[in-house]
């Protein structure tokens, strides 16, 4: 194993069990500071693939600003914070099977999926690759699907926040 395979493999369980305890710590400023470090491990993932820019992106966005907000907001409203109700309900084992089932699906699929034994091809040198993420980004061929699908997961975010944080009479 090279070095660099077991630094992946330290910051790849340390970002799967951080982001286990954003889900099931009790406190929701602990869970807000689990998904600070959860999004920090995956911007070191970002940058073992010599992703420097997404690496930077994730830090300065992800951590710099919506993680920040989630922690102002969980501060302001003391509220919500200082719920004391069950974590889990009688149906948390139904979840969890879902959860395999869909995890179990999507594993099959990309297992059957023949682009992805294809190798790469190598970027070119010449061309800067800013420019070509941008293309890809927003290329109907390319990411635009995925782009647009967290543009829609942020916005169903923000209406649940409103909605959790809505006054209620």
């Amino acid at each position: 194993m090279t070095p660099v395979s077991i630094v992946f493999l330290i910051v790849a369980v340390t970002t799967l069990l951080t982001a286990l305890l954003v889900v099931t710590s009790r406190n929701l400023v602990h869970s807000a500071l689990w998904l600070v470090a959860t999004l920090f491990g995956v911007a070191i993932l970002f940058a073992l693939l010599e992703a420097g820019f997404l690496a930077v992106v994730q830090v300065v966005i992800y951590i710099g600003a919506i993680a920040i907000l989630i922690i102002f907001a969980i501060m302001l409203t003391r509220r919500i914070a200082q719920e004391s109700s069950p974590r889990f309900n009688q149906n948390w084992g139904w979840a969890a099977l879902v959860g395999v089932l869909v995890f179990a699906a999507l594993a099959w699929m990309l297992n059957q999926w023949p682009g992805l034994a294809t190798p790469l091809a190598p970027m070119s040198r010449t061309a800067d690759p800013l420019r070509q993420l941008g293309v890809a980004l927003v290329s109907p061929s390319a990411y635009v699907l995925p782009f647009e699908l967290a543009s829609v997961l942020l916005l169903a975010s923000l209406i649940g926040a409103i909605v959790v944080a809505w006054e209620r009479k």
